[in-house]
């Protein structure tokens, strides 16, 4: 049991660390620009890190992890379209991505596993299960507005708004993580906030620097 809990948690540390890296990667090449930028690598990276973590949730018995990574998956699809760089990706390998969560999905509820799980945990209270649910939704948010900006304005880029949203949903899901106990979400999300921040501290920077 002990070691199975251990390979779990490695396997939510790996995502989470993938999902930190976009950032890092992000507040660096923004703080060396002076400004917000959306580089490649962070939805490459978030694409990479959301199929890691769509299995943590699985494996978890999770399903207010599972329904972030779902929705959240495609948005990084469409955003690297938007950036010109699904294409360049071979078709086999555009299919198999595409269909990763039908894949995942489909493997879960044919491996003997209850779907009822998901829902009602025994390991999950259901407000917990709740507030898990809320926290994920606000937090999927942050890139459905991101989505929308950027097929208006044809470009994909990360929007004032997005870093507010992150910064909300973030502090949501850190309760939820303290009450379930996670140390990955806990970690994740106490560093992501700082990110967040100092995203919006550059995005008010520059407008300050435009007037």
């Amino acid at each position: 049991m002990i070691e199975a809990i251990n390979y779990i948690t490695i396997v939510g540390f790996v995502g989470q660390g993938l999902f930190f890296s976009r950032f890092l990667f992000q507040l660096i090449l923004s703080e060396k620009s002076k400004k917000i930028i959306t580089p490649t690598i962070f939805w490459k990276l978030s694409l990479l890190a959301s199929i890691i973590f769509f299995i943590y949730g699985y494996l978890r018995e999770d399903f207010a992890i599972m329904l972030g990574q779902s929705i959240t998956y495609f948005i990084y699809i469409r955003n690297l379209q938007l950036q010109g760089e699904w294409k360049k990706l071979p078709l086999p390998v555009q299919i198999l991505l595409f269909i990763f969560p039908v894949l995942i999905g489909f493997f879960a509820f044919n491996s003997g596993i209850d779907p009822q799980v998901f829902f009602a945990s025994e390991n999950i209270p259901k407000w917990l299960l709740t507030l898990g649910i809320i926290a994920q939704l606000v937090f999927i948010f942050r890139f459905i507005f991101q989505w929308i900006s950027s097929e208006k304005h044809k470009k994909s880029h990360l929007p004032l708004g997005f870093w507010i949203i992150s910064l909300i949903g973030s502090s949501l899901i850190l309760s939820y993580a303290i009450f379930r106990e996670d140390p990955v979400l806990f970690l994740a999300h106490s560093i992501g906030m700082i990110v967040y921040a100092r995203n919006i501290f550059l995005w008010k920077k520059e407008r300050n620097n435009e007037a």
